[in-house]
């Protein structure tokens, strides 16, 4: 095992269109989203996903698919990648460099949950199971079994759903940030980790979303990405892929037994690309058409 070691789902959505006429037939559509239940309450599905260092996509809004998985819009734009060196928890492969993202994409707005993933699969091999209809994310999966789920479910839609690559995750992740931490800044407010997990995974959608609209991408699993490990090469970038080859994998995000410097957006863990354990998963792309 090669790795840095360190010591709801929404199942429904209820949409309803209010019209006011105003003076000389002037008409107003508010569309509201609500009643958006996950177990332990209502998570507010965002109609939009937009950010001050994107530009538009065609489709602006999430979609959902036939498994109840929601997908987020992610414009092309321009980020800094990395972290500067004064960052508390830096590590060395975090050079700080600037990358453009040239393609719209979408991301999940969750983790890969358990019940998504069987209803994919066929099984769950997640340690931590969800009780009623709490939806956990899964874990205990590889890399081959991320790529697997994305191919299958690419042919049961009939969109390219895919990992993403490690530039898009750390794109999507910063939503316009440029702190260690999305959203507030307060890893607590986002995420679960080792300050406040509770040695157990949690239902996706608990916490506060960063300012995309995405949920959990800091704490509660580590999220395969498609990249295989390796140092970054000098210079910006334009739609990075990683290296050719290599003998791990990367991972993003934290998880729930790791302190917060590791659930930094910079921070690269990377394990071998069959390794299957409790605080591992994913989260799937899918190519815009």
């Amino acid at each position: 095992m090669f790795a840095r070691t360190r010591h709801a789902m929404l199942s429904a959505s209820e949409k309803f269109i209010a019209c006011a006429a105003g003076c000389r037939a002037a008409a107003v559509i508010l569309v509201l989203v609500a009643g958006m239940m996950l177990n332990a309450g209502c998570v507010n599905r965002p109609a939009t996903v937009t950010g001050a260092t994107a530009d538009s996509v065609a489709d602006p809004t999430e979609i959902e698919n036939s498994i109840g998985m929601w997908l987020a819009p992610v414009s092309p734009g321009e980020f800094l990648m990395g972290s500067p060196p004064d960052e508390p928890g830096r590590d060395t492969d975090e050079t700080q460099h600037k990358v453009r993202i040239t393609r719209p994409f979408y991301l999940g707005v969750y983790p890969v949950t358990q019940s998504q993933y069987a209803a994919v699969m066929g099984t769950n091999p997640s340690y931590f199971r969800g009780e009623g209809d709490k939806d956990f994310p899964v874990e205990s999966v590889s890399w081959f079994d991320a790529v697997a789920f994305c191919r299958k479910l690419s042919a049961r839609e009939g969109r390219t759903y895919r990992l993403p690559t490690e530039a898009e995750w750390e794109y999507a992740c910063r939503a316009g940030a440029t702190g260690p931490y999305a959203g507030d800044g307060k890893l607590g407010d986002i995420g679960w980790y080792l300050g406040n997990a509770g040695d157990t995974t949690h239902p996706v959608g608990l916490l506060q979303p960063n300012d995309w609209g995405l949920y959990d991408m800091q704490g509660n699993v580590w999220e395969w990405v498609a990249d295989w490990y390796g140092r970054y090469p000098p210079g910006d970038g334009v739609d990075p892929t990683g290296p050719a080859t290599g003998t791990t994998r990367v991972l993003r995000g934290g998880t729930i037994d790791y302190d917060a410097e590791y659930a930094r957006a910079a921070f690269r863990n990377y394990y071998t690309p069959d390794e299957q354990i409790y605080y591992i998963g994913f989260r799937v792309a899918m190519d815009a058409q």
